[in-house]
């Protein structure tokens, strides 16, 4: 068998461990294969491309250079992933995104340059190749920077509110007519000055359309930009002529898509107008509204509440993430579920900064799977609970979304845990979430906020349980 078939039956078989990779990341208990076949379906793409590489000229400095690369992106790789946090894996996959773009505006930029490629293809062979050029050069820009503010944004570089340009949709369609037009006009006559030009323009709109988009909606920004690094390595895929970019790209571009679609059916959201950046510009309802006074609890209250509960329901936001509390989180849970108590957790689909967030952290602290519960099927089952936990989360549980009109995040899916006897709200203070929106829950009733650092609070009222249960309470 020669090098060539080797490679292609080599690609075909990544493709295949690439669609089972994401069949497993789709279930809980299969995700950890899932990563595996991903895993190994790359590394076999890494070696068959060198392989053939090597195999169709002799070793240069430019095969010395590509495996030189190859060693040195899988040392920052391996470092990267070892030393990062898991609150700082959203704005880290935000930045991995933008490495996809760049690398699909170089590779563009390279198949306009290269002399020899110009002299094989002639007719229209050679417009489909110039447009290939165009379209992944400007997808490629505008996952780039829009990627790049991401990161900002989520790493609290840059402030989450949106900007806001005096006719920013405008701004966005002309920038989309330009590119429709410099399109036809480099496939007919192509110039390297149009090629500059909606490279420019790509890149200005991936950072306006990103930097339009409030906070709250970030995580629907994160899954698209991954829509957009894989329609960028599928366009990388058809100048390179490689099968396997263009399959991969495709999976990668339409599954992100799919999440993207998701993320917004699960925050009322309409998917053109978050990418066009439509949503998160009003002032944050309720700022100013007098909502009287909220309720403190100690941790000695708290677990008295906690002993004499038969069913609790945990919600865990992004602060459980950042105080790093759900190890202690899950100690809490094991304890009263040997108590006979009904534990179980409601993660909000879109909890954290990045889809899947939650259940990662909970997987994280051996949290078992079937207690681990989504929006809609626990929703209905807060009515009759006793104690609510609600352990750094705030948008997701905020009744204005289901009660005000006038609220920005009005028509949210939420978890209705007011609707519980008794909900305890774990928070540093009394800030808004991250959507700058003030939270209601906390002025009400039946609502006792804890404050302090949610690690170590949660710690503490896990003492406290421990030790009624020791002295036979």
């Amino acid at each position: 068998m020669s090098i060539d078939s080797a490679a292609n039956a080599a690609y075909l078989i990544a493709a295949l461990l690439f669609i089972l990779s994401l069949a497993g990341l789709s279930k809980h208990e299969t995700a950890r294969r899932g990563l595996t076949f991903g895993i190994s379906g790359m590394a076999l793409a890494l070696i068959a491309t060198i392989a053939l590489v090597l195999d169709h000229q002799p070793p240069t400095l430019g095969i010395v250079l590509m495996v030189g690369a190859v060693a040195i992106g899988a040392a920052v790789g391996l470092w990267r992933s070892r030393s990062v946090q898991m609150t700082e894996m959203p704005e880290l996959i935000a930045l991995l995104h933008s490495f996809v773009g760049l690398a699909a505006v170089l590779v563009g930029w390279n198949g306009y340059l290269e002399p020899d490629l110009h002299g094989e293809l002639t007719g229209s062979l050679l417009g489909i190749h110039h447009a290939e050029v165009f379209v992944g050069v400007f997808i490629g820009a505008v996952t780039f920077t829009g990627s790049i503010v991401a990161y900002l944004k989520l790493s609290a570089t840059m402030k989450s509110a949106p900007l806001v340009l005096p006719g920013k949709n405008l701004i966005n369609l002309g920038i989309l007519a330009a590119f429709v037009i410099l399109t036809v006009w480099f496939v007919i006559s192509p110039a390297l000055w149009m090629l500059i030009v909606v490279t420019a323009l790509a890149l200005a709109l991936g950072w306006h359309l990103v930097a339009s988009i409030g906070g709250g909606d970030m995580p629907v920004v994160v899954s698209m930009l991954n829509s957009y690094s894989g329609w960028a390595a599928a366009a990388t895929g058809f100048l390179l002529g490689n099968d396997l970019l263009i399959v991969t790209g495709a999976l990668v571009g339409s599954s992100g898509a799919y999440l993207s679609y998701i993320m917004c059916k699960a925050m009322n959201r309409s998917f053109i107008s978050v990418i066009m950046g439509g949503f998160g510009i009003e002032a944050a309802s309720g700022e100013g509204k007098d909502h009287g006074e909220h309720t403190e609890i100690d941790v000695s209250g708290a677990a008295e509440m906690l002993a004499g509960a038969s069913s609790v329901i945990i919600a865990p936001g992004y602060g459980m993430a950042v105080a790093q509390a759900q190890y202690p989180v899950a100690d809490l849970t094991r304890t009263l579920r040997e108590r006979g108590v009904d534990v179980r957790f409601a993660v909000h689909p879109v909890a954290g900064r990045l889809p899947g967030h939650m259940n990662v952290l909970l997987a994280e602290a051996k949290v078992p799977y079937d207690i681990v519960l989504e929006l809609d099927e626990i929703n209905d089952d807060f009515a009759d609970t006793d104690v609510v936990l609600v352990i750094g989360a705030n948008d997701t549980v905020n009744p204005d979304a289901a009660e005000d009109p006038g609220s920005p995040i009005a028509g949210m899916p939420v978890l209705h845990v007011w609707e519980a006897e008794n909900v305890i709200v774990f928070k540093r203070s009394m800030a808004a979430g991250y959507a700058g929106v003030q939270n209601p829950l906390f002025f009400r009733e039946n609502t006792q906020m804890l404050f302090g650092d949610a690690k170590d609070r949660v710690g503490d009222i896990l003492g406290a349980v421990k030790d009624q249960q020791g002295a036979g309470v």
